[in-house]
């Protein structure tokens, strides 16, 4: 199938009445949904944010917007960022975006000893004065994995210690790794 200018215009008229790309394939015949999606696309059609359907021009237009010198650009951001900064009232809590890291980047900051139990904390300090302190190479699925110090320094070491049944840790780190959800719930308030 070939896209002739009679199916073109059949593809605008319809895109611009608002139709879907399944309906304007139909129509057409001959041709998928993402064929339409692709010629849309193509032809530089409006997404339909405006109701109004454009083609070339509107890719003029863009080039012209990019063509610009910047310093045009800036005014109409500012408007956009004073609003924002004073709409929230100073009381109200920030909401803050959950936090992503990808491959590659440091880790964000772990929990702090703080945030642990003081029992676990001196069960864990008792319990590694007696660890193994295996190498990542004499690990097995009876080791306990927890991992001591810094990965960079000759003083790391895993914890070696028998582990608890169903779990990668011993005893003692079972405890610093799987709090109860309450617990952690109630050291943040």
């Amino acid at each position: 199938m070939s896209w002739t200018d009679d199916r073109v215009e059949v593809l605008k008229k319809m895109w611009g009445e608002g139709k879907s790309a399944s309906q304007i394939a139909k129509e057409l015949g001959g041709v998928t949904r993402n064929a339409v999606i692709g010629k849309v696309h193509r032809l530089g059609l409006s997404n339909r944010s405006g109701g109004a359907s454009s083609t070339k021009p509107a890719a003029k237009e863009k080039a012209a917007a990019k063509a610009k010198p910047a310093a045009k650009a800036k005014p109409a951001a500012e408007p956009d960022t004073k609003p924002a900064a004073n709409a929230a009232p100073a009381n109200k809590p920030m909401i803050r975006p959950k936090l992503v890291v990808t491959a590659g980047q440091p880790l964000p900051p772990q929990p702090s000893a703080n945030e642990i139990s003081p029992e676990a904390l001196a069960s864990v300090r008792e319990i590694e004065k007696k660890a193994k302190k295996l190498t990542v190479m004499q690990l097995t699925e009876r080791t306990c994995k927890w991992p001591v110090g810094d990965p960079a320094t000759e003083d790391f070491w895993f914890c070696g210690l028998p582990v608890q049944q169903g779990k990668p840790y011993c005893e003692a780190h079972v405890g610093v790794a799987f709090q109860p959800m309450s617990a952690r719930r109630d050291r943040r308030r």
